[in-house]
């Protein structure tokens, strides 16, 4: 089975249904499917199997097109991050080299500025509006055939090439296959909770994003899906009362707005039943206001990555009631292993941890990465005997919980002992007079490493770097307390929701932040 095939075989079932409700567009199943073999038949005539066709635009009815159809003509869709910089879509198109670049108006002066460095785009297909050196989208989408195309891709062809968010150094492309993204989108499908037949479903992540693997899980069950150009509180839940919607899924930080929202009560959520949160650690404080101020809601959170092609660890609503009434620690965990991987905990001697122990996360299965592209070194360091390391460190508890302790590369070693900046944050996001916090490690000519603290304080609330360390005092050991806590007014983030640590790093380095002594 190929990814191609999803709006074919949804075609099938439910050829009336909405397959996409987009802003007041309405694509039903047989629409999409005659869309995706429009858009493979226009690109099979003027490629050749194996090219690369790159996207850049924010969520639309047309980026739904390029998820099935360009891989559909056996070809590679490369997602570009439309926040990225001139210079980082330079480097990004520079390396995966695409013939065909698919663009939103609003990209093109961007594109302009760096276009003499990216000869391998032949051709600009624009999405919206016209310009005297790009084609209609729609016109030669439009020019292909409505029937299946005769070129087929295998199963362990390239299907779409994600770019990692570069929070530790350049981005590098994940190679995700056909095989790959479903065997990601049937793991899910298996160990998700399913609803009724009056399931409608949002989809409120950037589509360049790697949970984008579930938009195809929900077009294979039949559901109608509301798709979001990009997140807005008040978009959101407009959508969620006017199409009554029943199931999404989130960022924790879209989690934490909408708490922080005065308008949401405002807005009839009845029909919302289930609300799924991840691509970023949810602060433990976040999750129980929003299980106080949604209590009929059901939570749910997983742990994956854009190299898994999706989830591989899940915690439904079973394990948050049982948290939640019992007080049970596992309210801090990702859950247990979903069916279709193998999940590992390792030390640094490559064997298995034991429960309570931290160590390296790996993982096993067809939902793996092909690699890394273009970079054979990387792919290499990144597997043990078929294991890939996933760069995060957790540990199981008895019960087989996955607690996710941080990344392996935002640790800090401070005199000796290991920091992991996670459990620090927890602590500050129980202060109430914090919104958001991170957590960091900056040069010591004595310590190696300091704790620094980067704070949003929450409006009209006055704490002191003092108070906030004399307060953690009382929670932490003493090594872990910052030595510094810096005051910022919101943290740099992928569009993910992830916080970029390098970032507040590179500032620190630079001066643009200044470190006082307390």
């Amino acid at each position: 089975m190929l990814l191609s095939d999803v709006p074919v075989l949804a075609a099938h079932h439910a050829p009336d249904v909405a397959a996409v409700i987009f802003q007041d567009q309405t694509i039903t199943y047989s629409d999409l499917r005659d869309r995706c073999w429009r858009l493979s038949n226009a690109l099979i005539a003027v490629t050749e199997p194996g090219d690369r066709v790159a996207i850049l635009a924010e969520n639309c009815a047309e980026y739904v097109d390029c998820y099935y159809g360009v891989p559909g003509a056996s070809l590679a869709l490369t997602l570009l991050n439309y926040r990225l910089a001139p210079r980082e879509l330079a480097y990004i198109i520079g390396n995966a080299e695409p013939r065909i670049l698919i663009l939103e108006s609003k990209y093109l002066p961007a594109i302009r500025q760096i276009r003499a460095e990216i000869p391998s785009v032949e051709r600009i297909l624009l999405i919206d509006g016209a310009a005297e050196d790009c084609e209609s989208y729609a016109a030669f989408r439009d020019s292909g055939a409505a029937s299946e195309p005769t070129r087929r891709p295998a199963e362990g062809d390239l299907c779409w090439l994600l770019y990692t968010s570069g929070t530790t150094g350049l981005p590098k492309g994940a190679m995700l296959s056909h095989r790959n993204i479903l065997a990601g989108v049937l793991n899910s499908m298996t160990a998700w909770e399913v609803g009724g037949a009056d399931e409608v479903c949002m989809f409120t992540f950037p589509m360049f994003h790697v949970a984008g693997y579930v938009m195809p899980m929900h077009h294979l069950r039949g559901f109608p899906v509301v798709l979001l150009r990009s997140f807005d509180p008040a978009t959101l839940l407009a959508n969620v009362e006017r199409y009554g919607v029943t199931n999404t899924a989130m960022a924790p930080t879209m989690v934490a707005m909408l708490l922080e929202n005065p308008e949401t009560d405002r807005y009839d959520l009845s029909s919302l039943r289930r609300l799924g949160y991840g691509a970023a650690a949810m602060p433990g404080e976040v999750l129980r206001k929003a299980r106080a101020r949604w209590p009929g809601m059901a939570f749910s959170t997983g742990f994956g990555m854009t190299e898994l092609a999706g989830n591989v660890m899940t915690m439904g609503r079973l394990d948050h009631d049982r948290a939640a009434e019992d007080g049970l620690e596992i309210l801090k965990s990702v859950g247990r292993q979903m069916p279709l991987a193998r999940v590992r905990v390792v030390g640094e001697d490559g064997a298995d941890a034991a429960p309570g122990e931290a160590g390296e996360i790996l993982v096993k299965g067809d939902q793996v990465l092909s690699g890394y592209w273009r970079n054979p070194e990387a792919t290499a360091s990144s597997f043990t005997d078929g294991w890939f390391h996933t760069g995060d460190v957790g540990r199981w508890d008895t019960e087989g919980y996955l607690y996710i302790v941080d990344r392996k590369k935002d640790m800090i070693l401070t005199g000796g002992e290991n920091v992991y900046p996670r459990e620090v944050e927890e602590v500050l996001f129980r202060h109430p007079a914090v919104v958001e916090a991170a957590v960091i490690g900056a040069p010591d000519p004595k310590w190696g490493e300091k704790v620094v603290a980067v704070i949003c304080l929450r409006d009209g609330h006055d704490v002191s770097g003092a108070e906030f360390v004399a307060y953690l005092r009382e929670h932490v050991a003493g090594y872990k307390k910052p030595r510094h806590v810096v005051f910022i007014d919101v943290l740099p983030k992928n569009a993910s929701g992830k916080v970029l640590k390098r970032e507040l790093r590179d500032l620190i380095a630079s001066g643009a932040i200044i470190l006082e002594d307390l």
